[in-house]
């Protein structure tokens, strides 16, 4: 089988829109100035960061003013969750975090609790979906915040963030989603969705990397993470990202306006996908839900008896891009948080694979990559001591 160069893993970012890169290049090559200069060259870059600011405000459905930029989706998230909780520590401790949230939420709750805050994680079922009835028993008066991703990275899951915000909100708690993977797939309404914050990341969306932002709703107070100038109305020093931010901007612009025909064209790459798979491959498990309530770009499998590792790597021999779980973590040998949450053995957790597909993948592609993935998964099973001694499925 020839080899080729097919990407499947969007999740972990996405390629450049040429037509992004094209808004971007002025203000890389004429438009350099530093966008807090007060001489022309820095008004022609600030008004580019401007215009920029009021196009994801727009979509979103927020105010310029409430759109804040950042590294990326990560520093977003820390700045979220430490921000809030150190500028209300005087009056609550208490956080709820779901338990597959991404790395960057995670380990800034666990350095949170070393300061004295409370972390209550919420329960989720076998798909990936938060508790909403036991969030409800969670909530207390003390409850400074409740955050959940609006959809997993890993497993595809879309959460009901509406109703955990309302749950929230009957406490006077706050209400913060992670968006990185919905942004310019789903409709990220903010006053929809009902949350107080929201991280956001362009390179998922076709943009570059190393820019996102955080949305932070009027009134709220929130405690600065980086210090340094007077950027981002004092709130997030260090020299604006002035060609990142454009590019983010028309990304988000690009990706709203194409989202729908998007959804739809990955979609039934995904399912054209799943059912390929489940046909053709035994001994397997679909990770997260089904259908509508799932990322359209998302395929989760674990494999019995063997490793998600020797998986990625037979695939990618022939010139196939995955992950084995979340990018962020691929490289420790723990298996997936997320898996565990969602109640798999460690063993059927360690045998998974990530494919995420995008707008530039085709249905050739698939039906490539299903024939390529079933006949590694047999080559590796043949070589497998524990699948000759069972032969059987016992872990799903």
């Amino acid at each position: 089988m020839e080899k080729r160069n097919i990407y499947m893993d969007h999740a972990a970012t996405t390629p450049l829109d040429k037509r992004v890169l094209d808004k971007m290049i002025p203000y890389m090559t004429e438009i350099y100035g530093n966008a807090n200069s007060q001489h022309f060259f820095g008004r022609d870059a600030v008004k580019g960061v401007d215009e920029a600011r009021d196009t994801i405000a727009k979509i979103i459905n927020a105010k310029p003013n409430e759109i804040y930029f950042t590294s990326g989706g990560t520093e977003a998230d820390n700045w979220a969750l430490r921000g809030i909780a150190h500028a209300y520590k005087d009056s609550k401790k208490h956080i709820i975090i779901s338990p597959i949230e991404h790395a960057a939420m995670l380990s800034t709750a666990k350095d949170l609790a070393k300061e004295g805050f409370e972390i209550e994680y919420m329960k989720v079922d076998s798909e990936g979906f938060i508790d909403l009835e036991h969030l409800k028993t969670q909530v207390r008066d003390d409850t400074l915040l409740v955050a959940c991703m609006l959809a997993n990275n890993e497993v595809g899951t879309i959460e009901p963030i509406k109703e955990m915000a309302e749950i929230a909100h009957s406490k006077k708690a706050f209400a913060f989603t992670d968006a990185v993977q919905a942004c310019g797939v789903l409709k990220t309404d903010v006053k929809e969705l009902g949350v107080d914050l929201m991280s956001m990341s362009s390179h998922k969306i076709y943009g570059p990397k190393g820019v996102g932002a955080l949305y932070v709703r009027n009134g709220i107070k929130i405690s600065n993470l980086i210090f340094g100038g007077h950027q981002e109305r004092t709130k997030r020093g260090g020299t604006t990202n002035v060609a990142g931010v454009i590019g983010f901007a028309e990304a988000f612009r690009i990706a709203e306006s194409e989202r729908e025909q998007n959804y739809k064209y990955v979609a039934g790459l995904r399912d054209r996908f799943i059912e390929k798979v489940e046909k053709s491959v035994p001994y397997i498990k679909l990770n997260g839900p089904r259908g509508e309530k799932r990322l359209p770009a998302n395929a989760d499998f674990s494999f019995e008896y063997i490793e998600g590792e020797s998986i990625l790597f037979s695939l990618d021999l022939a010139g196939i891009a995955v992950s084995s779980g979340s990018a962020c973590s691929s490289g420790s040998l723990e298996p997936s948080h997320v898996l565990l949450a969602l109640g798999l053995k460690e063993e059927l957790a360690h045998g998974s694979i990530r494919f995420s597909f995008g707008k530039h993948n085709t249905i050739e592609e698939i039906d490539y990559a299903v024939e390529v993935l079933k006949n590694g998964v047999e080559r590796l099973r043949a070589m497998s001591p524990l699948f000759k001694i069972e032969g059987e499925n016992k872990y799903v």
